[in-house]
């Protein structure tokens, strides 16, 4: 199987000269160009996640899919993630069928519970359902997605369905990932549902990160799934600059900033300025051929098929953002291609 390569965007409300946020309107007009220049460089796969948030501003992401559909040509999209949770199944699907009816074959949907609580309180949901939101809530959107006839029930709603339609219809089914932050309870549930697993990453090392690999494919071959579904996807933060001296500079100042006012929203201290860029780490940032290095070797010990980078944080100029996607799509990803 070909190896994907791409970005992944909860969008980056700009700073004003000042110092102070700009628009986050602008933030969603920035995200759309990052996706068209993606397209253009010949990118794999643009995802687009879910936050909340004044500097993270994208909290609806089917409505980027939508729009990115109409404005590309060749490229996978994909929410990164859903949040399930306090979402409903039957719009999300509706959406990005909607968005699978402009651009056959190049839509997906990564489900996760997500990385907060903050949308329980905005959308009027008990934290304490949690769990439960998320496992009937995506168990709906698969019974959605195998077939326009849903005969469904389930404890998140008060009435059952009894052979209702849902539409548009994509051609084929939407590929439905498992979006998980490493828990072995995520790793269990998409084994057990037979789902792709998408591993949102913000440390650790390649090797902790690869005993959850071989504990996954472990499991599904157990569970008699065909090997060739058995799916890893990466999600996590990296930046590559022409330089490995510049791409470090550039970014270690934003991830920080994007960190401490993220959790400063969700009033939680904010973490440690260190960032373990080395390969040793899970930040990719570098050089092309740094980041090409640690991609392949990364694959090596995990055998994931795609890696995306989340390189728009914390106010970084737009334009530093756009070159680095050139730089990902003209260099890194034919070096991967050439080694893969």
């Amino acid at each position: 199987m070909t190896f994907e390569l791409g970005v992944y965007s909860f969008g980056n409300t700009p700073r004003l000269p000042d110092g102070s946020r700009g628009p986050t309107a602008q933030a969603l007009r920035d995200v759309l160009e990052a996706i068209k220049l993606a397209d253009e460089v010949g990118l794999d796969f643009f995802g687009v996640g879910e936050h909340h948030m004044r500097a993270m501003p994208l909290s609806s992401p089917t409505s980027v899919v939508n729009a990115a559909a109409a404005s590309t040509s060749r490229i996978k999209l994909s929410t990164a993630v859903t949040v399930l949770s306090t979402d409903d199944p039957i719009r999300v699907f509706q959406q990005l069928a909607t968005a699978a009816s402009l651009a056959p074959g190049r839509i997906e949907l990564v489900a996760g519970r997500g990385s907060s609580t903050i949308t329980f309180p905005l959308f009027d949901y008990e934290e304490r359902d949690y769990d439960m939101l998320y496992a009937s809530k995506l168990d709906l959107l698969m019974a959605v997605n195998a077939g326009e006839s849903v005969t469904w029930r389930g404890p998140h709603r008060r009435r059952p369905l009894q052979d209702v339609t849902v539409f548009p219809r994509p051609e084929e089914p939407l590929k439905i990932w498992l979006g998980t932050g490493g828990s072995p309870d995520s790793v269990s549930r998409a084994v057990e549902l037979g789902l792709p697993m998408f591993l949102g990453i913000l440390g650790g090392t390649p090797e902790h990160w690869a005993r959850y690999g071989h504990a996954y494919r472990a499991a599904w071959a157990q569970a008699g799934h065909p090997t060739e579904r058995a799916d890893i996807a990466v999600a996590v933060h990296g930046f590559v600059a022409d330089t490995g001296d510049k791409a470090r500079s550039t970014y270690l100042d934003h991830e920080h900033r994007m960190m401490a006012e993220g959790m400063a929203e969700l009033g939680r201290p904010a973490p440690s300025r260190a960032a373990n860029y080395g390969p040793d780490g899970m930040v990719f940032v570098g050089s092309p051929d740094e980041i090409a290095d640690r991609i392949l070797h990364l694959h090596g010990l995990l055998g994931h098929t795609r890696q995306i980078l989340q390189m728009d944080v914390g106010g970084m100029p737009q334009r530093d953002f756009l070159r680095a996607i050139e730089l990902l799509g003209t260099k890194v990803l034919p070096l991967i291609r050439a080694a893969h």
